[in-house]
């Protein structure tokens, strides 16, 4: 995975390729597809959504240039494979999804894998407050047009990776 689809696709950055490699991908794969947990393609989920290529997770936390001590906020929670990869490489992060069992079962599998500078909510992003401010921000799917709500909630200096745009994006 790290040779043929990650490194190709220009993720270099050692910190991101030694999460990538160290973190059990196939831990948070559905039972039915874990023998596709490496493949390049995006993985079904529960409630129609799907989850990213390996590649495009990688060129994802590349892009946030994530440091020891910065808090992020991950929009879609998903299967939690991104989460426990982002929690490595920041100080906390916070996951919000609006699906409550993708952050319930996302919790139980970074526990058992002791990752424990997380925080589940179940909520839409868009209702948050702006009291809270992080210093990267990634939202897991796309959306038709950038809401300037996320940029509020940016620290100055902060990163935002979103995916702007329709289907096919």
């Amino acid at each position: 995975m790290l040779g043929q689809q990650i490194r190709a696709w220009e993720v270099l950055d050692d910190r991101v390729l030694t999460v990538l490699g160290q973190t059990l991908r196939e831990t948070f794969v559905p039972d039915e597809y874990r023998d596709l947990a490496f493949a390049d393609l995006e993985i079904p989920l529960r409630h129609s959504q799907q989850m990213m290529t390996p590649k495009v997770e990688g060129r994802l936390l590349q892009a946030l240039c994530l440091n020891p001590a910065d808090n992020v906020l991950e929009i879609g929670t998903g299967t939690g494979f991104l989460t426990a990869c982002l929690a490595q490489l920041a100080s906390s992060v916070v996951s919000i999804d609006i699906f409550e069992d993708f952050s319930r079962d996302a919790k139980a599998v970074c526990g058992e894998l002791s990752i424990g500078n997380l925080e589940f909510r179940t909520a839409d992003a868009l209702e948050m407050g702006r009291q809270e401010e992080f210093d990267a921000i990634a939202v897991t799917g796309s959306v038709p047009e950038l809401d300037d709500h996320f940029i509020r909630m940016l620290r100055p200096g902060g990163r935002l990776f979103i995916i702007v745009g329709r289907v096919p994006v």
